[in-house]
């Protein structure tokens, strides 16, 4: 596919195809590396959350997700 490099301010741009880039799920982020080859872009798809599940489960095993100092017992009053 033959794209243009377009002038964009003191840079140039090229602009991808709506279905290009619906295809590749690309948002507002490519990563870009160049290589002896030339440019490669691949998407950069940021998933929320990613990677929550594995760090809670990290920190249970670690015992880092008790709260110190907080009582367990119901007897507890809250001072408001």
């Amino acid at each position: 596919m033959l794209v243009s490099v377009v002038p964009i301010g003191n840079s140039r741009g090229i602009r991808f195809p709506k279905l290009v880039l619906d295809k590749f799920l690309v948002k507002d982020k490519m990563n870009m590396e160049v290589t002896e080859n030339g440019i490669l872009l691949t998407p950069v798809n940021d998933v929320p959350r990613s990677g929550w599940a594995e760090a809670f489960c990290k920190m249970h095993e670690n015992k880092d997700d008790v709260l110190e100092g907080i009582p367990v017992s119901g007897a507890f009053e809250w001072e408001w």
